[in-house]
């Protein structure tokens, strides 16, 4: 079982009231994510408020604001802003993002999101569960993200996004046909030289060259974490 909560250096996730706890491929993208100089950053279905904590902790000029349609995940992650060190730079919206996008937010300079993806598979039977990762008909469409952050990025804005590759390669044909290019890849595996397992990927307004950088979490022969893995989230495990 899960634990009902996460303990980083410098906040604490509460997490026994979401249907998706804390999890690496979300930590990196929290802390690997360009949220320098960002003024305004929002997190697009929050979910224990993590990726907006992360960037809170990383940017300490920016404003901060999340989204989150589940009422027990919204509850929780406005607990874990009113508790972190930020609280006054962190702000809960729990409303679908289409009501959010209605009341015409001031342009972001950086929109992130781990938004759901599994569109094939088996529905759960917990709802709450299903909600949080599952997408198409079910909450957050794909078109759906892309069109808002084309709308409310600010002109040198950008979208960080993580997803599996195929599901990824899916979002960027929404994304370009929004008017949003891939401009940086990062290619997250186990081990070097093992199976892709997430593409966290930025895009932005003008199209450019994509650049790649391949992520091993682990060591090639070890159980260790690598030592980019360690440097990016040194500041936030308490382990490293």
């Amino acid at each position: 079982m899960a634990n009902s909560y996460f303990q980083f250096k410098q906040f604490r996730i509460e997490q026994a009231a979401c249907a998706m706890k804390v999890c690496t491929d979300a930590c990196v993208l929290g802390a690997l994510a360009s949220v320098a100089g960002a003024r305004r950053i929002l997190d697009i279905g929050t979910g224990t408020g993590l990726l907006a904590l992360m960037a809170a902790q990383r940017n300490p000029q920016a404003q901060v604001e999340a989204v989150e349609l589940d009422e027990a995940a919204a509850t929780q992650a406005a607990a874990n802003f009113a508790t972190s060190p930020w609280a006054g730079r962190l702000r809960l919206h729990p409303v679908p993002l289409a009501v959010f996008a209605a009341t015409q937010p001031t342009p972001f300079n950086h929109i992130l999101c781990n938004p759901p993806f599994f569109r094939n598979s088996l529905r759960s039977p917990n709802a709450q569960r299903t909600t949080a990762r599952h997408t198409a008909e079910d909450s957050l469409t794909f078109a759906e993200l892309a069109g808002f952050a084309a709308r409310f990025l600010a002109p040198e804005g950008q979208l960080t996004v993580l997803l599996p590759p195929p599901e990824m390669q899916q979002f960027e044909q929404e994304a370009t046909a929004a008017g949003l290019y891939p401009t940086h890849r990062l290619v997250v595996h186990h081990r070097p030289g093992s199976k892709p397992l997430r593409h966290i990927t930025t895009f932005g307004r003008q199209p450019a060259p994509m650049q790649q950088q391949e992520l091993p979490l682990h060591k090639a022969d070890s159980a260790d974490y690598s030592a980019w893995f360690r440097e990016a989230l040194g500041p936030f495990y308490l382990a490293l």
